[in-house]
């Protein structure tokens, strides 16, 4: 067996000038080496900044050998048909020895749209047996409409390699395998789904919600903003003392700083209206980090992402007295590390 370990991955893709298909998520698959035995499974992480910008997380193990790790840190740009991305740092590593040892280097990508797939050749620097790789990496992704019509026998269709389909969180309850499944809902329903192909001890399981309605039914002309920023809960977060503390829905940050995402804004003027309805509420804001970059920095970190949140608010007509701030670093992740999510921001009624 080949003593190096290849490491990389991956890239975002363009469908053209105007719309740019979003490769944001998470990706699973393999790096196999042509002239080499054994594989490598592979777990890619990725988003993209408002600039367009791609960045995320890269987990490897050595096939057969899972206590064999590596995590790296990617940060790359579009192509025109994908794009690339090159190793920016080694975050983590288990089980290495003198002998062994993971390449690192540029990955480029293309993307197929229709199957959610990366195909990435991998070009690492000429250290020891390093040379090249070649990805192949699929994401879950809905594919058929996300509301299907009420008591009535439809086709759900998803993206993926060895999908399985479980009706519970827990994945006790498998309900189907494969691309789609054909059911009868009688209320909205989400479905937890994982990929079977070249699963890792990092594979997140991948929530996706199928509503029900009448199919004949327009949607109203007017939709209000909270309704798409979470259809997975009430319009506007339900904020009572002593509740539990609500995660704000695509409240994310760039990578290693307090900046908001375009997509946090729904979010927050949703709670800014609710604020503005409700004069005598007071608020606590927490930040959250992933692990990502050094504990002491994370928690300076959290701390100006949860008084971001504040000054939003606050330039919305809300008071500054009337929200606090705190930030917790990494000390309390939701996900398993390395996720994005846990670059979040929590609020809780106070009074």
């Amino acid at each position: 067996m080949k003593l190096s370990f290849w490491c990389a991955i991956l890239a975002l893709v363009l469908a053209g000038p105007v719309q740019a298909q979003s490769l944001a998520g998470e990706w699973q698959g393999v790096e196999t080496d042509p002239y080499e035995e054994g594989n490598w499974p592979a777990v890619l992480r990725l988003q993209q900044n408002k600039d367009e910008k791609i960045f995320g997380v890269l987990y490897q193990e050595v096939g057969g050998t899972p206590a064999m790790t590596v995590t790296f840190e990617m940060q790359g740009a579009r192509t025109e048909n994908g794009a690339t991305l090159t190793h920016t740092r080694k975050l983590s590593e288990t089980g290495q020895t003198p002998f062994n040892y993971w390449c690192d280097g540029s990955i480029t990508f293309t993307y197929d749209p229709n199957q959610e797939k990366l195909t990435g050749n991998a070009a690492y620097r000429p250290v020891g047996d390093c040379d090249m790789g070649t990805f192949t990496l699929y994401r879950i992704k809905l594919k058929s409409p996300s509301t299907v019509p009420t008591n009535t026998e439809s086709t759900i269709r998803v993206s993926g390699q060895d999908v399985r389909w479980y009706a519970d969180p827990d994945l006790k309850q498998r309900v189907a395998t494969g691309n789609t499944y054909r059911t009868k809902l009688s209320k909205t329903t989400t479905f937890y789904l994982k990929q079977g192909y070249f699963a890792t001890s990092e594979s997140s399981v991948v929530p996706i919600t199928i509503n029900v309605g009448n199919s004949e039914t327009p949607k109203p002309a007017a939709a209000p903003a909270p309704a798409r920023v979470d259809t997975a809960r009430p319009a506007a977060p339900i904020l009572a003392p002593s509740a539990k503390p609500i995660v704000l829905p695509t409240v994310l940050f760039k990578l290693g700083t307090p900046d908001l995402l375009p997509t946090a804004i729904p979010a927050l003027d949703q709670l800014a209206a609710e604020l503005k309805a409700r004069p005598t509420l007071k608020l606590r804001v927490s930040g959250h980090t992933d692990k990502i970059g050094e504990p002491q920095k994370n928690q300076v970190l959290s701390v100006q992402r949860a008084e971001a949140v504040k000054s939003y608010l606050v330039k919305s007509g809300i008071a500054a007295e009337r929200i606090s701030t705190t930030g917790y670093g990494d000390k309390r992740p939701l996900y398993r590390s390395p996720d994005a999510r846990n670059r979040r921001v929590e609020v809780e009624a106070t009074q």
